[in-house]
């Protein structure tokens, strides 16, 4: 679990520094492999794959299931983020902090990132936390007053899709924050989305949508190959394919 103390949007702003670190060379275990997603779903849909513009189409409305809004940092003067819900699925429209909790590897660590945390709220199935340097992953507030994430059927595993720009990737749910902010996701999602991984420096400051697909849980939770598959299966479904 992550607290965000952020003034890390501004400093992205400001600084041209990039992080030194690098994602490890090679990775261990079910789905490991070189963290570079292949699917481009830009505004052209590619062999049946659901690009950008159609699911950004899908969550043009809002029917709100949060009980009022998130702030996007702990330093946001206002809270402005919904949770919107549709049949199949969740969806935030947000900013993207970095999350590099969990395994220590050169890229996440207390070097490269001063909020690091050696665990995640949810392991992998050696019982490890989970590796954020290789793992797409999705941060949700923990459960609170404004929104309980597993009463929306989420869970550790569940299938989600990140849309920035014309770039979809999917992932799962790897991790829990703070009960007042959203908008975060792990190392290995901002670097498969094209957006600065550096937990200090990096991030997005807006323009990230975030769906989380119910009941859709992967197993074994680390297997990027699952979730991708489910998650482009699953898009495929949303938008009326």
């Amino acid at each position: 679990m992550r607290t965000r103390m952020l003034a890390l949007t501004s400093a992205a702003c400001g600084a041209a520094l990039l992080g030194a670190a690098a994602l490890p060379a090679s990775a261990t275990g079910p789905g490991a492999g070189n963290g570079q997603e292949q699917e481009t779903a830009g505004t052209t849909a590619v062999e049946g794959k659901a690009t950008a513009a159609e699911l950004l189409a899908r969550v043009r409305g809002c029917a709100r299931i949060s009980k009022g809004a998130y702030r996007t940092d702990s330093g946001s003067p206002k809270a402005t983020v919904p949770v919107c819900d549709t049949t199949d699925a969740v969806f935030w429209k947000a900013d993207m902090d970095i999350d590099c909790d969990g395994r220590r590897t050169r890229a996440c660590n207390r070097k490269t990132d001063p909020y690091f945390l050696p665990e995640t709220a949810f392991q992998s199935s050696r019982g490890e936390p989970l590796d954020s340097a290789v793992l797409p992953h999705v941060v949700v507030p923990g459960s609170g007053k404004v929104w309980d994430y597993r009463k929306s059927g989420l869970t550790g595993g569940s299938v989600v899709a990140v849309v920035y720009r014309d770039r979809v990737r999917y992932g799962v749910i790897g991790d829990t924050g703070p009960t007042g902010i959203i908008g975060e996701a792990s190392y290995a999602m901002a670097k498969a989305l094209g957006i600065d991984p550096d937990p200090s420096t990096g991030g997005a400051g807006s323009g990230v949508t975030y769906i989380a697909f119910k009941n859709s849980r992967v197993s074994p939770i680390e297997s990027r190959e699952r979730a991708r598959s489910r998650g482009a299966a699953l898009a495929r479904e949303f938008v009326g394919r």
